[in-house]
């Protein structure tokens, strides 16, 4: 069997709702313009009490593999890197939060972004269901059976793009397409600088990892040598779950700024860097999404 193309890392605790369905949006033929063997897709369960196996996930990725985590940490880190250790493609996609649906273009984007520049990190904005970043929309009433009905009402799995109706742009992609963003929860990095990289900073120990995703944009971002490429018109786009940060009434920052202090010597800031852009949708498709989340 030729090697595949891309390998795909899912981190999941506790998704048997969500991690079915972001499973289904990773695959052919959710996903457009790529074949079921250009994908590797490695799954890491960290630790849940009732872990989703393979017989409930709808994959049509023959190389599909979960990976249960029996020492469970709090923070994704190390799952992580368990999983990122095991991708065996030249570039390697690591969703940190198994609760994003992809939109249907992301694979195929990110594989044309490789080839426009094999050393350059892949991007993504990262957008909330919902008519509102989820940390509000929680305390005025939104919940999964609300999103269940939003997600029946567009038949998403027949087309993915109508996914951006019902969303809003999650606070670390609040600028829109053409501002920086603070991390990526759809990073595709070359397989050499994952590993120059050495993966997560494990020392992220706080529940959810803290700012361990923001720390990893920062760090790929500095090592690539070259500027990333943002997918335009492409996203990943959060179900609501519980999540200790996305779904909290109130914003563990403090908490988590305190641990990146401790860890780095240094107040996290915001990454400086300048994008270069890429679609694979036509203008007729993309446009509007421009002018929406602009």
């Amino acid at each position: 069997m030729a090697r595949p193309l891309i390998s795909i890392v899912v981190i999941a605790y506790q998704m048997r709702r969500e991690l079915p369905r972001t499973v289904q949006s990773l695959c052919p033929p959710f996903q457009r313009g790529i074949d079921q063997s250009d994908v590797e897709l490695i799954i890491v369960d960290n630790g849940s009490t009732e872990p989703v196996t393979l017989e409930q996930l709808s994959s049509t990725i023959e190389r599909t593999v979960i990976i249960n985590v029996s020492d469970a940490d709090q923070s994704p880190a190390a799952a992580a890197n368990q999983g990122l250790r095991q991708a065996s493609a030249d570039l390697v996609g690591l969703w940190i939060d198994g609760a994003r649906l992809a939109s249907p273009g992301v694979l195929a984007g990110a594989l044309a972004a490789s080839r426009m520049d094999p050393l350059a990190p892949v991007v993504t904005l990262g957008f909330h269901l919902g008519d509102k970043p989820q940390g509000v929309a929680i305390r005025e009433g939104y919940n999964q059976r609300v999103e269940d009905e939003l997600l029946a009402g567009i038949d998403w799995t027949k087309d993915g793009y109508r996914l951006f109706e019902i969303c809003a742009l999650g606070g670390s992609s609040r600028l829109g397409w053409f501002a920086n963003i603070v991390e990526s929860n759809a990073l595709f990095l070359p397989a050499r600088l994952w590993q120059q990289l050495g993966g997560l900073d494990e020392a992220f120990r706080s529940r959810g990892g803290g700012l361990v995703n923001l720390d990893l944009f920062t760090r790929a971002l500095d090592a690539a040598g070259t500027p990333p490429i943002t997918l335009l018109g492409e996203g990943t786009f959060h179900q609501v779950h519980g999540g200790v940060a996305t779904n909290a009434p109130e914003s563990p920052w403090k908490e988590f700024a305190e641990e990146y202090q401790q860890i780095k010597g240094k107040a996290y800031e915001r990454p400086p860097y300048k994008s270069r852009y890429l679609s694979v949708l036509d203008g007729e498709r993309l446009d509007p999404l421009l002018q929406k989340f602009r």
